[in-house]
Parts: structure tokens; sequence; C-alpha cells
């Protein structure tokens, strides 16, 4: 049998010259020469709707939307070269998934920021964490949901669905207390709402841009 032509859905092709981090072994996003922030994000799905193609791609919308995207992504690139940069996916991360579902979701969600980094994009990391067992020691030696991202850096986070319940916002508040313990960012970009209950005890040195979501921005009619 010809193993080039089996396809695991992992794509390793799209880890050639990546830098592994940590014992689960997730590719690195690399820091960026300089900081860059974007002007606005724009939906994946959207992104045919901009007029001066002037805003970040971002992928917060649900997983199926942007599945073309996981499974194919070169096919999109001369596409996305429009615009000035790229968040990295939004893979979803969710408490009631079985752990190692959540790792695989960290992983293709750094491995396709590393690919876009080495196909010229300017990517910014996103990260994403569900139960305290992705971004605490109890489980393994290192916090999962931060490997492969950059200290002192730029990274983006989306409340958008996130922090409806308590219980929500217990876990996100956490992990994102963790994720700052972790990686000192010094620009948080923040997609949805920021709720004085979750993000008051951010230190002061670092920045917070915060964004809307684009749902919220159609219904206002901005765009």
């Amino acid at each position: 049998m010809n193993s080039s032509k089996i396809n695991d859905g992992f794509h390793p092709n799209l880890a050639v010259d990546a830098v592994f981090d940590g014992i689960l072994e997730i590719p690195e996003i690399q820091k960026p020469a300089y900081i860059k922030i974007p002007k606005a994000l724009i939906p994946f799905t959207a992104r045919k709707r901009s007029l001066n193609h002037d805003e970040f791609i971002s992928f917060y919308e649900h997983d199926i939307r942007f599945a073309s995207f996981l499974k194919n992504p070169s096919k999109y690139l001369l596409e996305l070269k429009a615009f000035p940069g790229i968040i990295a996916p939004d893979c979803s991360v969710y408490r009631d998934m079985p752990l190692v579902l959540q790792f695989m979701n960290i992983y293709k969600s750094r491995l396709l920021g590393h690919y876009l980094q080495k196909q010229g994009f300017y990517v910014i990391p996103n990260i994403r964490w569900g139960d305290e067992r992705t971004f605490s020691t109890c489980m393994l030696p290192e916090k999962a949901a931060f490997l492969g991202i950059p200290s002192h850096s730029i990274v983006a986070i989306s409340t958008y669905g996130c922090i409806k319940s308590r219980a929500d916002k217990f876990y996100f508040k956490n992990g994102l207390a963790a994720m700052i313990e972790t990686l000192s960012p010094a620009i948080i970009l923040v997609h949805g709402s920021m709720p004085d209950s979750v993000f008051q005890n951010i230190p002061g040195s670092i920045k917070l841009i915060q964004y809307n979501n684009w749902i919220s921005l159609r219904k206002k009619k901005v765009l």
C-alpha cells in the first residue's frame, strides 16, 4: 500500500520544520519580529464581504464553518494573502470533551498557526482552554493549553459563548489567570465582551484590546 495516499487527518506535511513543545509535542508558533495590532477581525467565512481587506482573518465561529480550511489550508493561501494577518484557528476546547480531544484541538490550532507562518503570514496565536486539566499541572508537568505559545508577546482569546454561566466564568477566569502567569503576554486581543467579573484583576502591564463579535457588529450595521 502506498502510505502517501493514507490521510489520517493530522496532516503531518503541515508540521514540516516545526519545533515541538512539551511532552505532548505541540507545534510552536514563533514570536513575531514585531507587534502588529489588527484594525478589525473578520470571520473566515465572511472574508469575501471585506471591502478593503484590512482586517485580520479570524476563526471565531463554529468549527464546522471552517472545516474546509482545516482539511485543506493550502487551497486558501492565495486568497488569504490579501489580508494583513491571521488569528490562528479557534478549534473548540469544551470542558465536557474527552481530554484527549481537547489536546487534539490545541495541537490542531498550533499546527495550522505554524504552517501559516511558514507560508509567510503574520500569525497571532489563539488560546483556548477547557477545565483545570488543560491549564494546571494536575495531569501533566506542564500547562497544556499554553504549549507552543511564545512568552512576552501578543495572543488572542475569545469570550464569545464562553462566559454565559457561573461555571463558565469560573473556568474562564482561572484559565486566563493561568495563561497570564505562564506566558506573561504583552498584549491580549479579546474577541467578545470583557466583564469586570472576569477581567478586573488583569495586571496593568498587559494591554487589552477588545473586538466585538461579528454577529453583534452585523446587527448594529457597522459592517
